[in-house]
């Protein structure tokens, strides 16, 4: 079996191609970093190791790529004969891969190539039909009508921290035990593409928010409590008693809004809790409580991961969520000098006073229960 996988950076390498390895794929990575791809070629192989007291180590063979910048049509070619198509390029660089995956399957088409499914594996929401929408936009009605009937576009959702890397070979990638690869099995065309360890999901917007909810959440908790008592690290912070618990008790009422809402088993999911926080205890992961809290504007919006919940738990329960409201004043008072966007908010609190802040960044009115109780705790 035959991927083409876009992107060869650490994601590529280290989560995607890996469990494609693992499933049986020959996998073929389309890059324009020449030294990587001149390596992949050279080597035909390179390790994954695991963050952990372990360091467990797993060689992935048989590999090779391509330069789409210098051979455009080995990637086009390699395209139309494959047997799974998947991107781990960033969300913004779906465009720029399109033209070429539209042109391979133009030659599947004159080929009379069988079903064959392209899963973008983004930190986006609908990554898929986003780059499904780029590559329509390069084919003619004849053409596009083949795509919509042969070629599957599922959305998935990924999840894998891949920490600072430092090691002495290119190609080698450190990445986090942990990993989940949730895809829409409602979107496939033929036959479901064999992945090991990937789950095929009916309702991926579910999952996509259990980890916007959970992962996402507690990540920004534990940064911005971390960052009000003085703590450097993610793995520090949450060693600390005290943050621990008050993520905890943010992850129990998110969890309660995800349970009543898609019907998760109460238990399995806070065992998925305990599973998070110990990814944030991980000491062999060095992040860095500043980076994981910065943009704060923008996670305090309206549907990002601290009000979007607060207000699903507020309308479902009638009570104000104290936990996450503790979270969101803490999120209030994040500063660092290296991120505008706490300047910026720094600035608007100074301005107008922090419930007028939050009111606005939040697109709630003054009066609102979560608007009040915030700026009492702030």
């Amino acid at each position: 079996m035959k991927a083409i996988h876009f992107g060869a950076g650490n994601i590529g390498r280290g989560f995607i191609g890996l469990l494609l390895h693992q499933s049986g794929y020959s996998v073929k990575f389309v890059d324009v970093n020449e030294a990587l791809i001149d390596e992949l070629n050279k080597e035909k192989s390179y390790r994954v190791m695991l963050a952990n007291e372990e360091k467990q180590e797993t060689v992935v063979e048989g590999v090779s790529g391509i330069n789409s910048q210098q051979s455009p049509d080995a990637a086009v070619e390699s395209i139309s004969t494959a047997d799974i198509v998947t991107t781990a390029v960033g969300p913004h660089i779906l465009k720029f891969v399109a033209p070429l995956i539209a042109e391979g399957l133009k030659k599947r088409k004159e080929i009379g190539g069988v079903a064959l499914n392209i899963i973008a594996c983004e930190n986006m929401v609908g990554g898929s039909s986003e780059l499904k929408k780029h590559v329509l936009e390069k084919l003619n009605e004849e053409e596009q009508a083949w795509v919509e009937e042969h070629i599957g576009f599922p959305n998935s959702a990924v999840d894998r921290i891949v920490p600072n890397q430092n090691n002495e070979r290119l190609l080698d990638v450190l990445v986090e035990p942990f990993h989940e690869w949730v895809i829409d099995s409602t979107q496939i065309k033929g036959v479901q593409p064999k992945i090991e360890e990937a789950l095929f999901v009916e309702n991926l917007s579910a999952y996509i928010e259990r980890k916007l909810f959970t992962v996402n959440t507690g990540h920004a908790a534990t940064a911005y409590l971390g960052n009000l008592a003085g703590l450097n690290t993610i793995a520090e912070t949450i060693a600390n008693d005290n943050v621990k618990k008050d993520v905890l008790g943010t992850l129990g009422e998110t969890g309660k809004v995800l349970v009543s809402k898609y019907g998760f088993d109460a238990d399995q999911h806070q065992t998925y809790i305990e599973k998070i926080i110990g990814r944030f205890a991980n000491p062999y992961i060095v992040d860095d409580v500043q980076r994981v809290g910065r943009a704060p504007i923008r996670k305090l919006g309206p549907k990002d991961r601290l009000v979007a919940p607060a207000l699903e738990f507020l309308n479902e329960f009638n009570e104000v969520p104290e936990n996450l409201v503790k979270i969101m004043a803490a999120a209030l008072q994040f500063v660092s000098e290296e991120d505008q966007e706490s300047l910026e908010l720094k600035q608007k609190i100074e301005e107008k006073g922090a419930a007028a802040a939050f009111s606005e960044i939040a697109g709630l009115a003054m009066d609102h229960p979560l608007v009040e109780k915030v700026a009492e705790k702030f």
